[in-house]
């Protein structure tokens, strides 16, 4: 599988570049920094999409022959945004409020093809089991989440372990709906 045009991931997401790579895609990684700071008043499914947009508007100097795929994620319970952990207790806080209950992870993605910008989001549901301090401090202390939105790894330990039902895409939870990447990608897409 090869593209029209050369691919470039704006993440550095170990994540989103592993799913990219498993999908069988060749890109480059480049990645502008970027504010993250968005209207407090915004819509939690918009968010992701949103910041997306805003990272893909950091290669304006990218003409019509690169494809430019940037991605945000965000986590949300009972519709308020939990963002990426500040330190160890932030990350214990977020882990036990996720405990027992139901959220929704939302992943915002915007392909940015020369001066054309198409954006869009992928929603999936995730159960936690009820973990105990222990499960949760192993956790926080062996698998370093304080990088990921709402303190965990759905692929980690506590994936494993503590979510025993997704409604939607895994790899939506991972930080990247690769099936809908790869439906935008399908234009660009050539089979050898």
């Amino acid at each position: 599988m090869k593209l029209t045009k050369k691919l470039i991931l704006g993440s550095n997401s170990p994540r989103r570049k592993e799913i990219l790579s498993s999908a069988g895609f060749d890109f480059e990684v480049i990645v502008r920094p970027t504010s993250e700071e968005f209207d407090p008043i915004t819509h939690f499914e918009k968010v992701p999409e949103l910041l997306a947009r805003k990272k893909a508007e950091c290669f304006e100097d990218f003409d019509e022959n690169y494809l430019i795929l940037t991605a945000d994620t965000v986590v949300v319970l009972e519709n308020r945004i939990i963002n990426k952990p500040q330190n160890e207790n932030e990350a214990f806080e977020m882990l036990s409020s996720l405990s027992g209950k139901k959220h929704e992870v939302v992943s915002g993605v915007c392909i940015k093809n020369g001066i054309d910008y198409q954006s869009f989001i992928d929603i999936t549901s995730v159960t936690f089991e009820e973990l105990t301090e222990a499960e949760i401090w192993f956790y926080i202390k062996n698998f370093h989440p304080l990088d990921k939105a709402g303190a965990y790894g759905v692929q980690d330990f506590i994936g494993m372990i503590g979510i025993p039902k997704i409604e939607g895409s895994f790899y939506t939870v991972m930080g990247l709906p690769i099936h809908l990447i790869y439906k935008a990608l399908q234009p660009y897409i050539i089979f050898e």
